[in-house]
């Protein structure tokens, strides 16, 4: 069969031959045991309903044999035989264009160079799934192939629940992930409602097939980093940045420190994931000594180099020996993924990567009492070293959430309403006030036919547009401009392509819309290919997160989804190729609500008037929630909207003199 035969086929009339178990992918850790005999009953009876009544016994002990040994049922035997990657957009079979792009995203999120754990449809962050089950994508692929610009396609979690009747300027998917109950939205629901197949995480780009690998993260760490040394004034040439984690999202923190000019050291437990990370050049070395990376990091401060060293190990090592060596480190982070602190998010100090993923699983609460006696003397080391002057943010991993459950010293001593902690949240002193208040978020595209040609030349749209707007910008937005004109021309040489052909880079409402109204010429001219625009969820509008992307709004309100719900609705009747919302994201199930979208420019009239409308609402509904929380430089932007267009008319706040109280 051909590739666009299978696609078109779904879930085969006969059963394919079951797959072997490849031990060199790397592979999702085994899940807890958590269901009853008879809730491992209903799993196996969710999991048949997908194959007709004949198939039943022969797969019956099969899907049973998984949920056991691995956790979860991934249906193994069903992986597609083709190569998993976005083709040219020309390449997928269909009656709608629309639903190319999305097949050749969803393909994107899958390519095993862009994602964690492959075989089972798990893109970043140890469980942000794309689906749950084999199945799943096949039924997904087979609806996208038929479906027209008068049906849009409804996911539940992971699961196609079908086509249904609806207009060409509708979404074609809507994509709801998690969407559970707020009394069931604790860690161990996930556990079973994904064991049981009803629900999955869907991190925040991984289930809305809007991943580009992680270049997306870079573009964001490298402001960040930046911005950090900018707040401790240092330059970044030798300056000493120490982090961890090399995973999905994580991987991208060295290759950022690399773009910063910095010297960059990263743990990682991960012997696999360090490998693939050293072969894609997203770090320069790797170490396993403590006592030569220190060496080596001191050569490379006298030098002021610009390196990133990973360390094989765990990350509390290298802070303790660093406070013990009396190794100055000036910025300091942690990207692991705490969201996931009991399932392979966090790994303990003392026992070794296999050691901790057999224990994870045959003996979860001792796990959990590793991991929490690690946290405390991980953040034990970081008070060390910040008495002498480093400067912690939290990376909006939930570290600081985990540490202080934990028992950590993290709280502040005088704690006010949204400064809990000692640290800040790298949202509250960097990205909110210095990006996200003012409009500037991850805007991103992908070009699809698949093109470097086309890549390139969307870059030198980009910053000609940036280069013509900076010219008469306010001089409160000139750094973000002068930030962004560095990273686009920039972004061919530092070779960030993971996966499609896709960029990333952050720009306001009118950036985006400029760029996006260019590129739609440029595509009706013929002189690129369609493109795919879309945003990560950590944005200016789209996620409500109170320790992370709404961690800088003081006035109460940040534990509040109305945003995130607000802007998911308004994104559908304003134009997006497909919607999606999730609970949680990068700092846990239960933690955040986020909403993304994706567009399709073909260099139509609909598509041009289509993205005006939407990319302007996707920002500025969060820059209105942001002003009415009182935060200055939104009120600043807001006020600016106002006056490009007549149309927008939003309630400003009022300001109360303090001296009353």
């Amino acid at each position: 069969m051909t590739f666009q035969e299978q696609i078109q086929q779904g879930i085969p009339s006969q059963l394919p031959q079951p797959k072997p178990y490849e031990t060199n992918i790397n592979h999702a850790p085994k899940r807890k045991e958590i269901l009853t005999e008879e809730e491992k009953k209903l799993a196996l009876k969710n999991a048949l309903r997908y194959f007709e009544p004949q198939f039943h016994a022969e797969l019956l002990p099969e899907f049973k044999e998984e949920l056991e040994k691995y956790g979860r049922i991934y249906m193994y035997r069903f992986r597609p035989d083709y190569e998993m990657k976005a083709r040219p957009i020309s390449d997928y079979p269909g009656k709608s264009e629309q639903a190319k792009a999305i097949m050749l995203m969803i393909q994107n999120n899958l390519d095993y160079a862009v994602a964690q754990h492959p075989h089972e449809l798990i893109t970043y962050g140890g469980n942000g799934a794309v689906f749950s089950n084999w199945a799943q994508y096949l039924l997904t692929m087979k609806y996208l192939s038929e479906m027209t610009d008068e049906q849009t396609l409804t996911m539940y979690s992971g699961h196609p629940m079908g086509l249904f009747p609806s207009h060409k300027d509708a979404p074609r998917v809507v994509v709801t992930n998690g969407m559970v109950i707020p009394n069931y939205s604790k860690p161990d629901d996930w556990e079973k409602f994904n064991a049981l197949g009803v629900s999955q995480y869907g991190q925040m780009t991984a289930g809305s097939y809007m991943y580009i690998g992680p270049q997306g993260i870079v573009h964001g760490t490298t402001i960040t980093v930046l911005n950090a040394f900018r707040k401790i004034n240092k330059e970044p040439k030798g300056g000493l940045f120490v982090t961890s984690g090399l995973g999905g999202m994580s991987g991208a923190q060295p290759k950022a420190g690399n773009i910063a000019g910095c010297v960059t050291v990263c743990a990682e437990v991960n012997p696999k994931i360090t490998k693939i990370r050293h072969e894609q050049k997203w770090v320069n070395e790797i170490h396993e000594n403590l006592d030569e990376l220190v060496e080596r990091v001191k050569k490379a401060q006298e030098n002021k180099e610009t390196v990133s060293l990973a360390y094989l190990g765990n990350i509390v090592e290298v802070w303790e020996k660093f406070d013990q060596e009396n190794l100055r480190i000036d910025i300091g982070s942690d990207q692991t993924s705490l969201h996931n602190p009991w399932a392979g998010g966090y790994y303990p100090i003392g026992q070794s990567f296999e050691e901790s993923n057999k224990m994870m699983a045959e003996n979860p609460e001792l796990f959990k009492e590793k991991v929490q006696e690690t946290l405390k003397r991980h953040a034990a080391a970081i008070n060390k070293h910040t008495q002498k002057g480093t400067y912690f943010f939290d990376y909006g991993n939930a570290f600081l959430l985990e540490a202080s459950r934990a028992g950590a010293d993290v709280m502040a001593e005088n704690p006010t309403l949204g400064r809990e902690f000692k640290f800040s949240s790298y949202v509250q002193d960097i990205m909110g006030p210095m990006c996200f208040d003012y409009g500037f978020g991850p805007f991103r595209w992908v070009c699809t036919s698949g093109k470097p040609e086309d890549l390139q030349k969307t870059d030198e749209i980009a910053c000609q547009i940036l280069e013509e707007i900076q010219k008469n910008s306010p001089e409160e937005i000139q750094q973000q401009m002068k930030d962004n004109i560095q990273w686009i021309k920039g972004a061919q040489e530092n070779k960030l392509v993971v996966g499609s052909q896709a960029r990333i880079l952050y720009a306001d409402a009118e950036g985006r819309m400029k760029i996006a109204e260019a590129f739609n010429k440029a595509i009706k001219n013929g002189e690129i290919g369609p493109v795919v625009l879309g945003r990560d969820h950590h944005d200016v509008s789209g996620t409500d997160s109170p320790y992370r992307e709404t961690s800088n709004i003081y006035d109460g309100s940040r534990f509040t989804a109305d945003m995130a719900i607000q802007n998911v609705i308004g994104d559908s009747f304003r134009g997006a190729t497909w919607v999606s919302i999730h609970n949680g994201g990068g700092v846990g199930w239960g933690e955040v609500i986020n909403g993304g979208f994706g567009m399709l420019l073909d260099g139509s009239d609909d598509a041009d008037r289509r993205l005006k409308s939407m990319l302007f609402w996707d920002v500025n509904n969060g820059i209105s929630r942001r002003s009415w929380a009182r935060n200055e430089g939104a009120v600043f932007a807001i006020k600016r909207a106002m006056e490009m267009e007549p149309n927008l008319k939003v309630t400003l706040p009022n300001f109360v003199d303090e001296s009353l109280f």
